[in-house]
């Protein structure tokens, strides 16, 4: 019985560690090239735009476009079909960092207006990106990777907002979409 319980304190030690550490001991920080600056108490969520680089942690995302047109990605023979439409998020992810970076697509969110939060499709970006960019990528310091995020949501809303991480533990940065 002692045993066990030191086995399941060391777990929880080590489990909180790992959390500390977040996306591997790197800065975390969020920037962008057009964000505001705030300091102390009153700082604000720094927001970027479509075709300006914005960093978390150690990746600069630089979103080229966003297209919600579609219902179904892929071929006639491998495809998915959307719940409701797909936003499908073109960009560009580079390892501004020292170390490989693990870039995971499911990490990525959007939002709506109303701050509802929406999960990309890992599905569907096996058919939007033929050579798996997006999908659990380790990217090594100075290379960068090119691909699409799909997310699904429904038909009525429109994406105003993307939260990009460098990990599911960062905060992330905001880039306006819509």
């Amino acid at each position: 019985m002692r045993i066990t319980l030191w086995r399941a304190a060391a777990a929880v030690v080590l489990l909180a560690g790992m959390i500390a550490c977040g996306s591997g001991g790197g800065d975390d920080k969020s920037t962008s090239d057009n964000a505001g600056a705030g300091s102390g108490a009153d700082k604000k969520p720094l927001v970027a735009t479509i075709g300006k680089p914005a960093r978390d942690g150690k990746f600069e995302f630089t979103v080229s476009k966003m297209d919600c047109s579609k219902t179904k990605v892929g071929d006639q023979y491998l495809n998915a079909k959307a719940q409701g439409k797909f936003c499908l998020v073109t960009l560009t992810v580079r390892n501004i960092g020292d170390d490989a970076q693990l870039f995971d697509a499911s990490s990525q969110k959007a939002l709506d207006a109303d701050g509802t939060v929406y999960d990309a499709d890992g599905g569907a970006a096996m058919y939007v990106n033929k050579n798996a960019e997006t999908f659990l990528n380790n990217i090594n310091p100075g290379n960068q990777v090119k691909g699409v995020i799909p997310f699904d949501v429904p038909k009525n809303i429109t994406v105003t907002t993307l939260e990009l991480h460098d990990s599911s533990f960062s905060d992330g940065v905001k880039v306006k979409v819509g």
